[in-house]
């Protein structure tokens, strides 16, 4: 299956939506470069939204996520595959 542009989904602000319904809160609170970790993400919800987002059609992987726990690195993860 591909992931060009025109099926794909997963969008920021869509990202962020997923990360403040895990953390209870409001997603306008959660800049992108916010460390997640210090917002309460652990692990076991991080695996949950990498495997929501593959669902969405991304090409990311929790390890990938690990080295910087913010949004904006993990939106440069996915916007890559877009181009």
């Amino acid at each position: 299956m591909s992931n060009n542009s025109s099926t794909f989904t997963l969008t920021l602000d869509t990202m962020r939506a997923d990360i403040a319904q895990m953390l209870h809160a409001d997603p306008s609170e959660i800049m992108s470069d916010d460390n997640l970790m210090e917002w309460g993400l652990d692990s076991m919800r991080a695996m949950t939204l990498a495997a929501r987002w593959r669902q969405a059609g991304a090409n990311i992987e929790f390890a990938d996520m690990a080295v910087e726990p913010t949004l904006e690195h993990w939106w440069a993860i996915i916007q890559r595959q877009m181009v």
